[in-house]
């Protein structure tokens, strides 16, 4: 059974999107694919499953702590609900090669934000 391998790269997704506050779904896709076997497609869509209950712990502990500024986030639900409504009901009209260049894409100018800031 490969379980380990989705066990490991729920703790991995986990990990990264606690820490940051971001970043687990652009983690756990390729680990997904490349690590577990699953279809590109497939993968998408688990990935949303799966950082959305992580998100949710990490909710909670950021509020636990304190550190969670709930008023400055109220702002970004609307649009990041408009936007995840209308990518779920674009889903079926891209392909799995556009989906990993745009995400592609989307880490790559990340990073460089990162590294330059």
């Amino acid at each position: 059974m490969k379980y380990w391998k989705f066990i490991l790269s729920g703790v991995l997704t986990g990990f990264v999107n606690g820490l940051f506050g971001a970043g687990g779904g652009m983690l756990m896709v390729p680990l997904l694919t490349r690590f577990c076997g699953v279809e590109d497609k497939e993968a998408f869509a688990t990935s949303l499953c799966i950082v959305l209950p992580i998100s949710l712990v990490s909710l909670v502990v950021y509020a636990l702590k304190g550190t969670l500024e709930l008023q400055g986030a109220l702002p970004y639900l609307l649009g990041g609900s408009l936007g995840g409504v209308v990518a779920g009901l674009s889903y079926k009209k891209v392909s799995a090669t556009l989906l990993h260049k745009v995400l592609a894409v989307v880490i790559l100018l990340g990073g460089i934000r990162l590294v330059l800031a």
